[in-house]
């Protein structure tokens, strides 16, 4: 590629580490990750507190939200993206540390956590706990995808935009330009937050039972799918399907599905 075309990209080197002192590391994925489930907490409390709803629900919620993310994200990893592997290394699955974690498992694994606390705790309906906390998840998948830009990972196709990244840690000084996806991700899913947030507090829909939860499903998920096609391959099951579609398109499809179905349906108040 002639130098004069270099010139015009974006050279990204930044270094995944905020600052290391043996044996700690401090890294940005890690403070973003901690950032959107912290700011999380606050805007849901301040939401609990609207409804006058007990506030150790909350802390209770919040164990089971990070238990079933994590959970579900690894395990989503897993079985949809590199099942091959650990079929073969079993021992491996509970190695979180060691990275692999899928957001749509994620998804589902906080669906699942929340199912199992509104029967024990809240005794309500899912979605009423669901129309809360999918409001800051929009912020903090935001933040994480900026933790990804950090880390110089999930990265995007080849592009010969002018603001396209060159991430030198992975391809070198002289790589390719590739999309900055994490930057279109992160910006779209800050957007989608500026829409719940709103709907919730300035609307009436917020009394409308699961509108929320389908609108994120909608956002969140919609956007996914486009972005996949800026991606570079993430593996998984798209080849059983002749690569038309990526594994994370191929996934988002049914959230999306599930997503139009809250927001059409007929109205049913919130309890």
């Amino acid at each position: 590629m002639p130098e004069s075309m270099l010139l015009n990209f974006v050279h990204w080197y930044a270094s995944p580490e905020i600052v290391s002192i043996d044996p700690i590391t401090l890294g940005w994925y890690g403070l973003l990750f901690a950032s959107g489930f912290l700011t999380g907490l606050f805007i849901v409390r301040k939401m609990f507190l609207e409804e006058k709803a007990p506030e150790e629900w909350l802390d209770k919620a919040f164990v089971y939200i990070v238990v079933g993310a994590v959970v579900g994200a690894r395990l989503g990893h897993v079985f949809f993206y590199d099942w091959p592997y650990y079929s073969q290394h079993l021992a491996e699955i509970p190695q979180v540390w060691k990275g692999g974690l899928a957001s749509h498992g994620g998804a589902i694994g906080v669906i699942l956590s929340l199912w199992i606390f509104s029967k024990r705790v809240s005794k309500k309906p899912l979605l009423w706990i669901l129309d809360k906390v999918v409001v800051p998840t929009a912020l903090a998948g935001c933040f994480i995808r900026l933790g990804n830009l950090m880390n110089s990972e999930i990265l995007g196709n080849p592009t010969t935009v002018s603001w396209g990244f060159i991430f030198e840690k992975v391809d070198g000084p002289n790589g390719l330009a590739r999309h900055p996806v994490q930057l279109y991700e992160s910006l779209s899913y800050l957007i989608s937050f500026v829409v719940l947030y709103y709907t919730y507090w300035r609307t009436e829909k917020r009394h409308k039972l699961g509108y929320l939860f389908g609108l994120f499903m909608i956002f969140i998920w919609g956007i996914r799918f486009i972005m996949e096609y800026f991606k570079s391959s993430q593996g998984g099951f798209e080849t059983a399907f002749n690569n038309v579609l990526s594994t994370g398109q191929l996934l988002s499809i049914p959230f999306v599905l599930i997503g139009v179905y809250f927001v059409l349906r007929p109205g049913k108040a919130t309890t």
